[in-house]
């Protein structure tokens, strides 16, 4: 009978086996400080908490992805080059699923089986994530104040601080639609990048113009739509993420000391690209 048929899978004589001196799987991906690098503090251990850890670890595994992402984008936004741009975008998007995806994960934890560990956790809190915060400020939600959070870890403080000083992904596509001849008007081009984006008016005929003429505008206009899916998900993200604490703890208050469900539900009037939705209003009209 032959090993197949065995239901083994014979090893091919090409496969290496002899790993010593070489670069494995696990010293490639870091694998012995990535696994041993969830650390339980309830006592006893509950079993939930694992799942709990390794949640909030993903997720920020995935953010520094999106940063990455992003960061990348606007460079080559900078440098005129949209269609790698919007490669990078289409990446952000996809990575947005995955996450808005882990919530139904979280979501398998009960309010009793939380509850026997969540004491454990102190004051710690997701409000604390320094790379959740500069995904914000990359996308035009910036808020000086955040800033304190971080004053006693001085490399999360760097990083923020140097995220606040930089133009948003909107800012260098709407740099990029004025030097391609779009209407941009001086108070978005000039503006101070380090506060909130807020929405203007008197951009929303330039946004117009790209949605009315997408022919003549159609890689604009493909690059509008991919900003307003982006949006789009990251809204669905945070609503997945206060139903889940909402099933999870109820209304109670938030381990960082917030009001909890409260607080999250006042991030969904926070908004990245207004002026892609308030064009809406005014096209067919």
């Amino acid at each position: 009978m032959s090993t197949e048929q065995q239901n083994e899978r014979a090893l091919e004589d090409g496969i290496v086996t002899d790993m010593s001196g070489r670069m494995t799987y696990g010293s490639y991906l870091s694998l012995d400080q990535l696994l041993t690098a969830q650390n339980p503090v309830s006592v006893p251990e509950h079993h939930d908490e694992l799942l709990f850890i390794i949640q909030h670890q993903t997720t920020e595994l995935w953010l520094k992805q999106l940063l990455h992402e992003l960061s990348s984008a606007r460079e080559l936004l900078a440098s005129d080059d949209l269609r790698e741009a919007l490669k990078r975008v289409a990446r952000v998007k996809r990575i947005q699923d995955v996450m808005t995806q882990q919530w139904a994960i979280l979501a398998t934890l009960t309010p009793t089986e939380y509850a026997q560990f969540r004491g454990a956790l102190g004051s710690s809190s997701g409000f604390q994530s320094v790379q959740y915060r500069a995904v914000e400020f990359a996308l035009g939600n910036k808020n000086e104040k955040m800033l304190s959070v971080f004053r006693d870890h001085p490399a999360n403080l760097a990083l923020l601080t140097a995220e606040w000083e930089k133009p948003t992904l909107y800012d260098e596509f709407l740099r990029y639609a004025s030097r391609r001849g779009l209407p941009i008007p001086s108070e978005i081009l000039d503006r101070d990048v380090r506060e909130p984006y807020r929405e203007t008016p008197s951009l929303v005929p330039a946004i117009r113009e790209i949605y009315q003429n997408h022919q003549e505008n159609w890689d604009l206009y493909e690059a509008c739509e991919d900003l307003v899916d982006l949006e789009d998900n990251f809204q669905f993200w945070r609503f997945r993420h206060l139903k889940t604490v909402a099933r999870t703890i109820g209304m109670k208050v938030g381990t960082g000391g917030s009001s909890g469900v409260g607080f999250l539900q006042r991030a969904l009037d926070l908004t990245f690209f207004p002026e892609l939705y308030t064009v809406r209003t005014e096209i067919g009209g």
